[in-house]
């Protein structure tokens, strides 16, 4: 899965503690693991660990993620991450979301795509390797790290960051219950988004936690979905449906559609209609996200404006579908959705 196989801190379970921390007694692991994951330290913070036994699970446990740069925008509430990861090869982007009520962090599951979703421009750059589960949790990790600054704790996750996460499924897993189990986040406030990876969706459906569902649907009919999203020749539509029809019956999770929205393309009164039909036959009804097209190098399309956002989303209302329309975070510092893009590997200086 990693082109890196030394073992990264976040990758390391308790028991692979407990190699490292051999001869301590066991209250020290739980020291340890409270430290990363419920105070989000790092080693070197954990003051109840004696200064040698700091240094040796620093030398023996590195971390994955080095930071390159930090964006803001939004005045502060909104933070972009560049971190490169530890083979040096593949840099990776994170989004940390500051709200009045909630703090969300996104992240990404790989470095790259390959969805080749025109619009995206994590697909344009094509895909690189998988993320761990450390990689991914060590993201979040440092983006409640981050938060805390504020006196504030992350309350949501969204697997909406780079790559496709059914695509790495089992490390997303991986990353779930981590941040669940350890960190104390809910179920009920992780969302895992898919462009349409059927058997991962069906994967999904048989795991013990109830995490919502986002599907990236962006078309409710075959030929237009197979132009904007490549996978739709693999997995169609119905077959989708029919996944996340099981997906229902199983977790009892209101579903949610995400659709950009691109001008003359799929913002007509028909697109309308045939969306409506598709969220309308799950129950139940999907909820549907609308998303006003962000800026992407390389696909010349422009976004529906504010005025045909709205009218879709009428259109939508009057036949029964709850739409909201969401807000465009750090566009201007390209954090926002589709634009994540980490560009070439950057030279690290020392920090």
């Amino acid at each position: 899965m990693n082109d890196n196989p030394r073992r990264t801190l976040y990758d390391a379970s308790g028991a692979h503690l407990s190699e490292v921390m051999v001869g301590e007694p066991a209250y020290r692991i739980k020291q340890m693991w409270s430290g990363l994951y419920e105070q989000f330290q790092e080693v070197d913070q954990i003051t109840t660990l004696s200064t040698a036994l700091r240094q040796r699970l620093n030398e023996e446990l590195p971390t994955s993620l080095k930071l390159v740069r930090e964006s803001v925008s939004d005045k502060g509430d909104t933070i972009k991450f560049l971190w490169q990861l530890a083979d040096g090869n593949h840099p990776i982007e994170t989004v940390l979301m500051h709200y009045a009520d909630r703090v969300t962090v996104c992240v990404s599951t790989q470095a790259g795509c390959a969805m080749a979703c025109g619009f995206c421009a994590t697909g344009q750059a094509g895909f690189n390797r998988q993320l761990t589960v450390g990689e991914i949790v060590e993201q979040v990790v440092r983006a409640a790290r981050h938060a805390k600054q504020r006196k504030q704790r992350v309350a949501n996750i969204v697997f909406m960051g780079m790559g496709e996460p059914l695509a790495n499924e089992p490390a997303v897993w991986g990353a779930v219950e981590r941040i669940h189990g350890d960190m104390g986040i809910s179920a009920r406030h992780i969302t895992i988004s898919t462009v349409g990876v059927v058997p991962g969706i069906r994967t999904l459906a048989t795991r013990p936690l109830p995490v919502n569902l986002a599907v990236s649907l962006h078309a409710a009919r075959d030929d237009l979905r197979n132009d904007l999203v490549p996978i739709n020749k693999r997995y169609p539509i119905n077959e989708l449906m029919s996944a996340c029809r099981d997906y229902l019956r199983e977790k009892h999770r209101r579903i949610s559609f995400e659709w950009a929205m691109i001008a003359g393309v799929n913002d007509t009164a028909r697109d309308a209609s045939e969306l409506a039909k598709l969220a309308l036959s799950l129950k139940p009804t999907a909820h549907v996200n609308l998303i006003p097209l962000n800026p992407t190098p390389g696909f010349a399309t422009r976004g529906t404006d504010m005025a045909g956002v709205r009218r879709f989303a009428d259109r939508l209302s009057d036949r029964g579908v709850n739409a909201t329309v969401r807000r465009n975070r750090g566009t201007d510092i390209d954090a926002a959705c589709g634009q994540l893009a980490a560009g070439q590997p950057v030279v690290l200086k020392a920090r």
